[in-house]
């Protein structure tokens, strides 16, 4: 019986990835490129070019070799239209990328959305392996979510199972991309605490330069950063009120907050709908390496 290859690609906003597995699920080939999202072909062509490097690794190496392809992107595929929707990398909204990438690479491929690859990897290598039901946050320049039962991707009825970020936690608060007002993606995102400071002081600073402030007892960084853990514990708290998982697995850039382990942690058990909430809040394990492994594991 012929063992099969596995290639990842997790398609970024500022980077995409490529990944070659193979049958024991050892690196064969890792590679980034930045993400050209100018056109809808440049992402396209950057996803074709990592794809053809892997293949020319199996070519050569091996006879006939037996390969898939997972793709993790910002987004999902819809299931009756076949095209892109809710995706941060906005470029790709309304284009049926899985069809359009299958001519192109002329091989099936399968794509997921990249928080969905994220908890999945979690939850099969990484901090989250000893559990069987996950949910797995992103916190960077947006908020993402992906929920594992039993080990596997839990999709939904629209495919949006997961999508916490753009559940509404203000009608009155800041308009999101999405269209609604007061997403949680835009209360504790990157982006989010960047444009609440901006907006309490017309300066634009990074989140780094932000999270020091705070630390320093510096206004208005430190009502912001208060804020944010506030917003933190009501929007996991919440989580935990309507899936109850065993476990909570945080990613992205905002995962290196201490607080959000500790002060964020209290915050939750004060807004989740239990009197003695036990459920571990953990710190990924793989880092930013979670996406581009759960992309090749879709398969």
């Amino acid at each position: 019986m012929q063992k099969t290859f596995k290639i990842g690609i997790d398609l970024g906003g500022t980077k995409t990835e490529v990944i070659l597995l193979d049958p024991e699920n050892q690196i064969l080939l890792r590679e980034r490129i930045p993400t050209q999202k100018e056109t809808y072909e440049q992402i396209l062509n950057g996803i074709k070019f990592l794809i053809d490097k892997a293949k020319y690794i199996l070519h050569t190496n091996y006879k006939n070799p037996d390969f898939t392809i997972g793709i993790g992107i910002p987004g999902i595929v819809d299931q009756i239209t076949e095209k892109v929707i809710n995706a941060n990398t906005t470029i790709l909204i309304g284009n049926p990328l899985k069809k359009d990438l299958e001519k192109l690479l002329d091989h099936p491929v399968i794509i997921e959305n990249d928080a969905n690859c994220f908890a999945l990897a979690e939850s099969i290598a990484g901090i989250a392996k000893e559990y069987q039901n996950v949910f797995g946050i992103i916190m960077g320049t947006g908020c993402g979510g992906g929920l594992i039962i039993n080990k596997k991707i839990y999709k939904g009825m629209h495919g949006i199972a997961g999508e916490w970020g753009h559940f509404s936690i203000d009608p009155n608060g800041p308009l999101c991309w999405c269209g609604n007002r007061g997403c949680i993606e835009t209360f504790i995102s990157g982006s989010g605490i960047e444009n609440q400071y901006f907006k309490k002081t017309g300066e634009y600073l990074k989140v780094p330069e932000i999270l020091q402030n705070a630390k320093k007892n510096k206004e208005p960084a430190k009502t912001i950063f208060d804020e944010f853990l506030e917003n933190f514990g009501r929007a996991v708290g919440g989580i935990i009120s309507v899936f109850d998982p065993e476990v909570i697995v945080i990613g992205g850039g905002l995962s290196n907050i201490e607080e959000l382990y500790t002060i964020g942690y209290e915050k939750v058990k004060r807004y989740a709908f239990y009197h003695s909430v036990r459920t571990p809040l953990l710190k990924n394990q793989l880092g930013d390496s979670a996406g581009v492994f759960g992309a090749a594991w879709l398969t």
